[in-house]
């Protein structure tokens, strides 16, 4: 197991999922951003069975940065719950994996 993780969100706009990945890539919270256009939700919210076109974000991270991740996600979203979901990276190729590391902020040293 490794420290590096995935986490999706999901974006009502292409602008708002471009202007989301490029703050998280600036403040070096995620290594790499992928937007994915064309995500069809449905979900129920207020009562309501609803659906929508959205924008996948799959965000490229470590651990140790979810909770500023997260923070960061919600501060910029125009959702009021934004989805937030971190997945594990069992394992990846040693050169990425580096590359992850030296994109990201610093590990902090307890």
């Amino acid at each position: 197991m490794t420290d590096k993780i995935v986490v999706f969100s999901t974006c009502g706009t292409a602008e708002e999922a471009e202007r989301v990945a490029r703050h998280l890539v600036e403040l070096r919270v995620a290594a790499c951003v992928q937007i994915t256009a064309g995500v069809r939700s449905f979900y129920h919210w207020q009562g309501k069975m609803e659906s929508a076109e959205e924008f996948r974000l799959t965000i490229k991270s470590r651990r140790d940065l979810f909770g500023a991740l997260c923070a960061e996600i919600r501060r910029v979203h125009s959702y009021e719950v934004p989805e937030i979901v971190a997945l594990p990276v069992v394992d990846g190729g040693a050169s990425y994996l580096e590359w992850m590391d030296k994109e990201l902020q610093p590990l902090r040293i307890l």
